[in-house]
C-alpha cells in the first residue's frame, strides 16, 4: 500500500492529487495505529517480515519499471533511497547506539568527495570507490570519537555540529578540493558499464536515471539487511544495553565506549558509501552539502521515521525529500503544507511514522509490538 502510494504520489501533478495522497496516508496510519483491523494488521507484517520485505522488493521493481522513462521520477526514487541509506546509518547511531551525530551531512558529502578524488586520479573500480567512501567517513570518524565518548547529552551534538562547521569551512577555502565550486565526478561504472550512458535495456528505451535507481535500492537493501542483523545479534544488545544504561552495562562488563564506538563507525561507513553513490550520480559535489541544514534534514527523516525503525527512513524520506519538490507549482504554499503536514504526523504519532518495537529477548525475531 505505501509503494502504491509513492508511486501515485511521483505520477501526481495536480495540486489536488497531492493533497488526497496526504490526506489518503495519514488516514491509513491512524486507521492501523487507532483500529484493532489495523493493529492486526500491523502485527501481521511484523510476524511475517521476510513476506513483507520480499513484498517490498517486488513493488519496488514494479515502481521503477512504471516510471522507467521518466528522469525526475527516478532522480527523487534514487535520492529518497540514497537518503534513506544514510538514515540507516544514522539510526545506528542515535536509535540504537544513543549519539547524537549533527554531522551526518558532512560525512555523506565526505563520501561524495572520496568517489570525486578516487574516480578523479586513480583506476580504481568504481565498486572499490563506493567501499572506499564508507571507509575514509569511518576512519575521519575517529576524529570525532574522543570528544564524543568524552561528553554526552547535548554537548555531543554541540561536537558534532563543531566538526560539521569546520569541514564545511576547510572544503570551501581549499582549492585542491575546488574550493566553493567543488569537484566534478565521472558517473558510476561499475564493471565497465557506464550508467551514464545507457539510455535502453533489452531494446527498451529507459531513462539513464534507472540504474542508478536500481543501485541505490540495491545499496538501501544492503544497509537494510545489515543494520537488521546488527540489531538482533549480541552485538545489537550490547549497544541498546549501553545506550539504555551505561552504568548498569558495565556492571555486567560492556563497555560504553567500545560499544558507541562501534556504533559511530558503523553508521558512518553506510554514511559515506551512499555520499559516493550520490555524488556520481550528480556528477559533482561541493562544500554546500556538508551544511548544517542538510544535517537536520536527515536527522528529521530519522525522527519523522521512528527512531530505530529502518522501513520508516523511507517513508519520511519520501515526506521530507519528494514532497516539497512536488508542491513546487504552488511555491508560495509548498513550505506551509509540508510544515502541516510533518506536524500532523507527530501530532497524531509522536513515534513517528513507524515506531520502532520494544526490544523483548527470547522472541522469535527479538522485538514485539
Amino acid at each position: 500500500m505505501a509503494f502504491a502510494g509513492l508511486a501515485w504520489l511521483l505520477g501526481a501533478e495536480r495540486e489536488w492529487e497531492i493533497v488526497t495522497i496526504l490526506v489518503g496516508f495519514l488516514a491509513v496510519l491512524v486507521v492501523l495505529d487507532r483500529t484493532q483491523p489495523g493493529r492486526a494488521v500491523a502485527a501481521a507484517c511484523r510476524a511475517e517480515r521476510s513476506v513483507a520485505n520480499a513484498t517490498a522488493v517486488i513493488a519496488t521493481l514494479v515502481v521503477l519499471w512504471t516510471f522507467r522513462e521518466e528522469h525526475f521520477a527516478l532522480l527523487m526514487v534514487a535520492t529518497v533511497a540514497l537518503s534513506a541509506t544514510a538514515c540507516v546509518g544514522l539510526n545506528i547511531q542515535m536509535a540504537f547506539g544513543g549519539i547524537a551525530n549533527f554531522a551526518a551531512a558532512a560525512f555523506f558529502t565526505l563520501g561524495a568527495y572520496t568517489a570525486a578524488v578516487l574516480t578523479g586520479h586513480t583506476a580504481l573500480p568504481h565498486l572499490l570507490v563506493l567501499a572506499a567512501g564508507g571507509a575514509v567517513t569511518s576512519v575521519l570518524g575517529l576524529v570525532l570519537l574522543l570528544p564524543v565518548l568524552r561528553t554526552r547529552g547535548h554537548y555531543v551534538a554541540l561536537v558534532t555540529i563543531a566538526f560539521g562547521l569546520l569541514l564545511r569551512n576547510l572544503l570551501e577555502v581549499n582549492d585542491t578540493f575546488g574550493g566553493p565550486q567543488g569537484m566534478k565526478i565521472p558517473a558510476f561504472a561499475p564493471f565497465g558499464f557506464d550508467f551514464g550512458t545507457i539510455t535502453s535495456i533489452a531494446g527498451i528505451e529507459v531513462s539513464f536515471y534507472l540504474p542508478y535507481a536500481l543501485a541505490a535500492a540495491a545499496l538501501f537493501g544492503m544497509a537494510f539487511l545489515a543494520a537488521r542483523c546488527l540489531e538482533l545479534s549480541w552485538i545489537g544488545i550490547a549497544i541498546d544495553a549501553v545506550r539504555t544504561d551505561p552504568i548498569a552495562a558495565s556492571t555486567f562488563g560492556l563497555s560504553p565506549a567500545r560499544w558507541k564506538a562501534t556504533a559511530f563507525l558503523i553508521g558512518n561507513a553506510m554514511i559515506g558509501v551512499a555520499g559516493a553513490l550520490y555524488g556520481m550520480m550528480n556528477g559533482f559535489v561541493n562544500p554546500n552539502g556538508a551544511g548544517f541544514g542538510e544535517s537536520l534534514t536527515l536527522i528529521s527523516i530519522v525522527v519523522l521515521g521512528g527512531l530505530g525503525n529502518l522501513w520508516g527512513t523511507v517513508a519520511a524520506s519520501a515526506v521530507v525529500l519528494a514532497l516539497p519538490e512536488k508542491l513546487q507549482p504552488i511555491q508560495e504554499y509548498r513550505l506551509l503544507i509540508f510544515a502541516a503536514v510533518v506536524i500532523a504526523i507527530l501530532r497524531f504519532r509522536p513515534g513517528g511514522l513507524l515506531p520502532r518495537p520494544l526490544r523483548v529477548l527470547g522472541s522469535r525475531d527479538g522485538v514485539e509490538a
